[in-house]
């Protein structure tokens, strides 16, 4: 609520006199997060931390339609990010909220809807007890399946109520949903068209008339929340599985996107892979310019898209190359190197959806890719630097690693010519007694002379490769 400074201690009112008394008012959660967008924005702080490569396109609208107080619809192919932004709303409530003590619905000691809860401060007045919740608290989700029904959104009868002795005619008789129990929070609806529509229509009053339907009762709980769903915009368009009058209910339609830029790409992947392995960036780099250029491959189907969980798990897997390659050499510290990329397009693969007439190719495609992405990103970072003196010395004493070859094994036989120190500068291999970092640096420049065709290759079956 505002005026509370100590995020981790609740206010201090416990009683509905006292909160009265401390000038407390009531406010929807739509006014709640509008007052408290524009406080962020008038103070130029981010009003949507954590999220990489919508700053210009997607987080205007959404910060658009959350002024204008409407419910919104996230369309995009999965792994744009749909999910972790919708939780990054949540942050935009009030670190704490009242509520009576005991409501289900979380109501406001000051508003409240329920039978109970006009019961309650009718029998104690001032007294009636008044708790807090942690703006946490006041999220609501829900994965939409076939399986899903009314009762889990909505509510339904609760049996056990009823034997204990109330009449089906009693409101108190139900047991509230989901939906409802997010009352003065934020609820998510995730993949909408997934939901069969006879239960889409259940949502129907809660988008308009903001009340719910039970079983045929006349149940009126102006219910306060925001509603917020995403979904595939292939499922959203062309199948035409949410029905046209939910659509209509919904105020904002907002288009999510992958990474627009290289440099948001390898934000995405530093913010959410978990490395247990250092990888240098230049390889994470080769990583992002892979997966970018597999969401422009007419091999593979882009109806499915190339999720951003792609190049995160790329740069994991890499990691763990890494470290399972120096567990075999030997070495003390694991730095991954140009020769852990092989693991990628193997173990990948199975995320991807291919077009149709790719089957058995998909190996080959993807290694061919991944190679491209190599050569533009050595190009691009030695541009200028001359490795013809490199080629010469190569050609006469080839260098020999692999997987099973130790870095400090590597650079011990790399050649000794002024341009691999200005190639550990451009990859930032230098000022460290590691050989891993110069053995990665060389590995790229050497991998890099033989796509251009400067250098032989030879792939031996004791898992070492030659340069030569």
């Amino acid at each position: 609520m505002a005026g509370v400074t100590d995020p981790r201690t609740a206010p201090a009112p416990t009683t509905l006199g006292e909160l009265r008394d401390s000038g407390a008012v009531y406010r929807t959660v739509k006014a709640e997060l509008r007052a408290n967008l524009l406080a962020r924005l008038a103070a130029g702080e981010p009003t949507l931390p954590g999220i990489v490569g919508f700053e210009d396109t997607v987080v205007p609208e959404v910060e658009r339609a959350l002024i204008a107080g409407h419910d919104l619809v996230l369309l995009g192919e999965r792994g744009q990010g749909k999910t972790r932004l919708i939780r990054t709303l949540i942050g935009l409530l009030d670190e704490w909220t009242p509520v009576l003590l005991g409501s289900e619905l979380n109501e406001h000691p000051l508003h409240p809807v329920s039978v109970w809860a006009h019961r309650q401060i009718a029998e104690h007045g001032d007294a009636t007890p008044v708790g807090w919740l942690q703006r946490s608290d006041r999220f609501g989700e829900k994965l939409a399946t076939p399986d899903t029904s009314v009762g889990d959104l909505i509510g339904d009868v609760d049996p056990i109520k009823v034997a204990e002795g109330r009449t089906l005619g009693d409101p108190e008789t139900v047991h509230y949903g989901l939906v409802p129990r997010t009352n003065r929070g934020i609820f998510s609806v995730n993949e909408l068209p997934d939901l069969a529509e006879r239960i889409q229509v259940a949502l129907l009053n809660v988008l308009e008339e903001r009340d719910i339907q039970i079983r045929g009762y006349r149940v009126r709980l102006p219910l306060d929340l925001l509603l917020v769903a995403s979904a595939n915009p292939e499922d959203y368009t062309n199948r035409g599985r949410i029905i046209t009058p939910l659509k209509d209910r919904f105020g904002a339609e907002v288009r999510t996107h992958y990474p627009l830029e290289l440099a948001d790409e390898l934000a995405v992947m530093g913010q959410e892979a978990d490395l247990v392995a250092p990888v240098p960036l230049f390889l994470l780099e080769i990583l992002a310019r892979f997966t970018r250029s597999l969401r422009e491959s007419s091999a593979v189907d882009q109806g499915s898209g190339v999720s951003a969980r792609f190049s995160v798990a790329a740069a994991e897997t890499v990691a763990a190359a890494a470290l399972r390659r120096a567990a075999l050499a030997g070495e003390v510290h694991a730095t991954a190197r140009p020769v852990d990329l092989e693991s990628v397009p193997i173990v990948l693969r199975g995320k991807l959806e291919f077009a149709s007439g790719e089957e058995g190719r998909e190996t080959e495609t993807l290694t061919h890719l991944l190679r491209r992405a190599t050569a533009d990103t050595a190009r691009a970072r030695l541009r200028g630097v001359d490795l013809t003196p490199l080629t010469e010395a190569v050609s006469r004493a080839p260098v020999r690693t692999g997987e099973r070859v130790a870095a400090a094994a590597v650079v011990s036989a790399l050649p000794r010519v002024a341009v691999l120190g200005d190639v550990a500068r451009r990859l930032d291999a230098g000022g460290t007694e590691d050989p891993g970092p110069m053995a990665a640096a060389a590995e790229l420049a050497l991998e890099y002379l033989f796509l251009t065709r400067k250098l032989a290759k030879d792939e031996s079956d004791d898992e070492t490769v030659t340069y030569g």
